[in-house]
């Protein structure tokens, strides 16, 4: 890790940036004009997902949305999904709040069609094909970067609609600790702790959080429905003279939620091992090794269940710099496990894959080639791959354009669930171009985009050949446009996002079950000394709970308060007011046609101490 000023949304900021066991790129800067529109831009803010090495966010030639840590530490969020909300190309449902399911539509897309990594590391059920985004604790991490558009060509099956990665707590030069408690509505309750630090070569960093609440109903007239996780984070890093780096790390959430008829007893975790070496000047190879857990203990009306799934996986890239090119290739080993109550046809897959790209610069011109070979035992062989160009058209304009195959896998409960199961699926394939252009100046930016995504054999569930079970028979074309910008100026720090989607099946014309066409969201904060304010105002359109087009549910929008004051060198208070007006809104249904129900007007207050 290295601390350097960057633009992060379009704002210079001082964060850490994970290297991903490569050189940053470090660009030159002129002297600013007076004249803004023609003055040099700020560098961009660095991110390594769009291209598997640092770019900054112009040259990844990608729509790319990242979150920041003081962004992070400003929202307070006691969930995930508080972070993803309204953000561009991101629909959000879930069943409920507090811990409650959580499905997030990149792009139109299946949930099951994001890939989501923690610090390089992919987490997911196995048996859903899901990401448990309700589990995954935001008070662990300091930078989220959302990439949108497919990226099998670089991370294998799923990346169809994105990458959505989050980076834990790093350690930076010297010492540093905190210790954070809050307590809101609903008997919500909130413990942090942390240190992290260096010792020589060594780099460290501990955390743990523990969050509870009892929650609210989930149903108009329902009981409460409670939360509890807890979870820890700890890494270590050594750095070696000639350049290289090994590190491990390890990330831990488990609990429990409650449900209607039931609860959950459940634990995500990662662990991921790196090794970061340079072979020569020009020649930087590094290896990961990884493990990630999903585990649920259901209780309900219908039984008690267990659905535990383990992913390991094995990953070395190489980067090779030729001239003003860049090589990347590699290849990768991933084993499914599962162990469930249930009898699984099978339990265990594996899929092996080599990939490669060549980042060319020509100038004011890029190109961006790869291409990727899986091979799974469960279904075959997939090849994906993507092109890309970026054109500088000015100092301070950028355009780009792409056009990307993906492919999304059947999951063990699409092959091999008991008495349901067609092991004769074949993966979900498509085909997405986009076109964007942006503009960065020097305390503001702005970045458009427009896409077209066509999806083949889609995975629905419905009756064929005498049986209801999964089969590849539906077609969809998915139009969107995004708009993101930014502004900061003096005290004023503003952004804001909109999202216009229309995910369509090719056959009936109707909108894709349960997403929705338009979102937006729009954070301004202004400092005052020591006190700083901000208000949120986010929403989503409305949507189709059903295939046919008839349980319609009503849009929202919804206003958000929060306040800072740093009392001292050491102290530092929040206040946030989370849906001020308590608007009542939904984005699910449930089997019986009642509507699952968020949270109204809910407050939290934090008090914490640095050392």
């Amino acid at each position: 890790m290295v601390k350097k000023r960057v633009l992060i949304m379009g704002f210079a900021k001082s964060v850490p940036v994970l290297l991903s066991g490569f050189p940053l790129v470090f660009l030159p800067m002129s002297n600013a004009s007076a004249n803004e529109e023609s003055a040099a831009p700020e560098l961009d803010p660095i991110v390594v997902t769009a291209t598997l090495g640092p770019k900054t966010r112009g040259e990844s030639d990608s729509s790319v949305t990242v979150i920041d840590s003081e962004t992070i530490e400003r929202l307070q969020p006691q969930t995930f999904e508080e972070l993803l909300v309204g953000q561009p190309g991101l629909d959000i449902t879930s069943n409920g709040s507090f811990g409650k399911n959580i499905s997030v539509f990149t792009r139109g897309t299946g949930s099951e069609s994001t890939v989501f990594l923690v610090d390089g590391v992919r987490l997911r059920s196995a048996t859903t094909g899901s990401t448990a985004w309700q589990y995954f604790p935001p008070q662990m991490i300091e930078r989220v970067e959302i990439v949108r558009g497919s990226r099998s060509n670089l991370y294998g099956a799923d990346a169809v609609g994105g990458v959505i990665q989050a980076f834990t707590h790093s350690a930076l030069t010297g010492h540093e600790g905190w210790v954070q408690a809050g307590g809101g509505d609903f008997n919500t309750q909130e413990y942090l702790a942390g240190a992290a630090g260096t010792e020589g070569h060594m780099k460290y960093s501990v955390s743990a959080s523990h969050l509870e609440t009892d929650g609210t109903a989930i149903v108009e007239g329902g009981e409460d429905k409670g939360f509890r996780n807890s979870s820890a984070l700890a890494s270590v890093a050594h750095q070696f003279d000639s350049g290289g780096e090994a590190s491990i790390v390890i990330l831990r959430a488990q609990g429990n939620t409650e449900f209607i008829g039931g609860d959950t007893d459940f634990a995500i975790q990662t662990l991921g091992f790196r090794l970061d070496t340079p072979v020569s000047d020009y020649w930087r190879s590094r290896i990961l090794l990884a493990e990630s857990l999903d585990e649920q203990d259901n209780r309900d009306t219908f039984g008690d269940s267990t659905f535990d799934t383990k992913t390991r996986s094995a990953r070395w890239e190489n980067q090779i710099s030729i001239g003003r090119h860049e090589y990347i290739v590699g290849g990768e080993l991933l084993v499914d496990e599962v162990d469930s109550t249930e009898e699984f046809e099978e339990s265990s897959r594996t899929n092996a894959a080599i990939f490669g790209q060549a980042l060319l610069n020509f100038g004011p011109t890029d190109f961006q080639l790869s291409l990727r070979a899986d091979d799974n035992e469960a279904f075959g062989r997939e090849e994906t791959g993507a092109v890309a160009m970026g054109v500088d058209l000015d100092r301070n304009h950028r355009a780009r354009v792409s056009y990307s195959t993906s492919f999304r896998a059947p999951t063990f409960n699409d092959l091999y669930f008991p008495g349901f199961g067609n092991a004769d699926l074949q993966p979900e394939t498509a085909g997405s171009v986009e076109l964007g252009i942006g503009g960065q100046y020097q305390s503001w930016f702005w970045d458009t985009a427009i896409y077209q995504t066509d999806a083949d054999d889609l995975i629905v569930f419905t009756m064929k050949d005498g049986r209801f079970a999964p089969f590849n028979v539906n077609e969809a074309r998915i139009r969107g446009a995004e708009l993101s910008a930014g502004l900061e100026l003096d005290a004023w720090t503003i952004q804001a996002a909109a999202s216009v989607t229309d995910p369509r099946d090719e056959e009936t014309d109707n909108r894709i079950r349960r997403r929705s066409g338009k979102q937006f969201r729009v954070d301004v904060d202004r400092a005052f000394g020591q006190v700083s304010v901000g208000t949120t105002v986010k929403g989503q359109g409305y949507r189709y709970d059903d295939a046919e087009n008839e349980e319609r549910i009503a849009g929202f929008a919804t206003w958000d308060l929060r306040a800072k004051w740093q009392i001292g060198s050491h102290w530092t208070t929040n206040l946030t007011v989370d849906n001020v007006l308590d608007r009542k809104f939904a984005t699910a249904l449930r089997f019986d046609g009642s509507e699952y129900i968020a949270a109204g007007r809910t407050a939290m207050l934090t008090l914490r101490y640095d050392i």
